[in-house]
């Protein structure tokens, strides 16, 4: 009876080392059927990163000719602010319920003049680091300053009294 509680322990304790053990969070990697090579980039291919009603992602190889593409019987717009680059891919993020695809420069304009751009934050921010830095060097220097004055007068006072 003792054998078999301390094996009955020592699957308790496998199992406890098992579940403390934290998971890897695994990085996303765009599929293989999807990468584009440089070659047919410069031949303006580019994966078609489909977005569906349900939430899904798939993801196309498609070539852009004269700024089209046909998604689905669809033509699509495919010009310069359309695309996107993953990794050195060139990309094109299309809602499966919009004839246009996703502009990143459009929704960046948006952002300005709805004013909810982090850009202004980190600009502000930046600046309220630099003024903090300026008032510590000031102070520093101030503090020299002092401590200069300071010796002078000794010395100063030495020599008026003869040292003595």
């Amino acid at each position: 009876m003792g054998e078999i509680r301390d094996e009955l322990e020592e699957i308790k304790e496998l199992i406890k080392q098992k579940e403390e053990k934290p998971k890897k969070k695994k990085k996303f990697r765009l599929p293989f059927s999807a990468k584009i090579n440089s070659a047919r980039a410069k031949n303006n291919w580019v994966t078609i990163m489909r977005i569906n009603e349900n939430g899904q992602v798939t993801f196309k190889r498609t070539q852009i000719n004269e700024q089209t593409f046909v998604e689905e019987g669809i033509p699509r717009l495919a010009s310069a602010g359309y695309v996107t680059y993953y990794k050195n891919n060139p990309m094109i993020i299309l809602p499966s319920w919009s004839v246009e695809p996703f502009s990143p420069m459009e929704h960046y304009n948006k952002s300005l003049v709805n004013g909810s751009n982090a850009k202004g934050f980190r600009i502000l921010l930046a600046a309220m680091k630099s003024q903090a830095i300026d008032q510590k060097k000031m102070m520093a220097g101030t503090f020299k300053w002092i401590i200069g004055l300071g010796l002078a007068a000794i010395i100063g006072y030495a020599f008026i009294t003869g040292g003595g």
